[in-house]
């Protein structure tokens, strides 16, 4: 363990360096979403703007700390494109003991279609899921452990805003009861500077070392 300390503190080294220094294009936002938010339907669920719009390329790290008590809950987190509510990107992740994942967007030319679909451990809560784009290599998602969407061209695409629900229809049963969600917004324009992009091969890498150490362990 004592070489990937080493390998983390020398990676965010630099990318503080150059966050503080020549890297004004950044934007950062950070969102936590409680349990009860997730008790509600698509059609009731408020959109939630954000403080700034990420465009270009940016990446979103999803924390799932939620304790789901109906075994067919889930929790679905959509992201809106600044121009149309109507373009948007949606992961689910479902409750134990499948923990099914789907990746869904939509787009004025395709509608709504589902690109990636996990029935059995799909995700897991022990790492964090990844979601980046840029204008020129499209969408890739990670699940935590690999990457399930690859450099999927969705047009432009810039995160205005955020919705999140959990239920079908107003009768189901609650789908969790505790925890909070972590969303963290991260962007920047690399043609305004070369170091933008650093942070975002740094979480990705610690996403993919954490599944990693995580899978392995399990298997041993």
């Amino acid at each position: 363990m004592k070489w990937l300390v080493l390998i983390l503190l020398a990676g965010f080294a630099p990318a503080a360096f150059a966050q503080g220094q020549i890297n004004p294009s950044l934007i950062i936002n950070t969102v936590e979403i409680p349990a009860d938010e997730f008790n509600t339907v698509l059609r009731e669920a408020p959109v939630r703007q954000l403080d700034r719009v990420h465009a270009t390329s940016w990446q979103v790290t999803i924390d799932n700390n939620l304790n789901f008590v109906n075994p067919d809950g889930s929790s679905v987190f959509r992201l809106y494109d600044d121009e149309s509510a109507d373009e948007f990107i949606e992961v689910g992740m479902g409750a134990q003991p499948d923990y099914k994942f789907w990746v869904a967007v939509q787009t004025p030319k395709e509608g709504y279609v589902v690109i990636h679909h996990d029935l059995e451990r799909g995700w897991y809560p022990q790492a964090k899921s990844i979601i980046s784009y840029t204008d020129r290599a499209g969408l890739t998602v990670n699940n935590g452990a690999r990457i399930v969407v690859t450099n999927l061209d969705i047009g432009v695409f810039a995160i205005a805003s955020y919705s999140v629900h959990g239920l079908e229809s107003s009768t189901d049963p609650p789908s969790v009861n505790s925890g909070i969600m972590i969303a963290e917004f991260l962007s920047g324009d690399p043609a305004k500077n070369i170091y933008s992009l650093y942070p975002f091969y740094i979480a990705a890498a610690i996403g993919v070392i954490v599944g990693f150490l995580f899978i392995t362990k399990k298997r041993t």
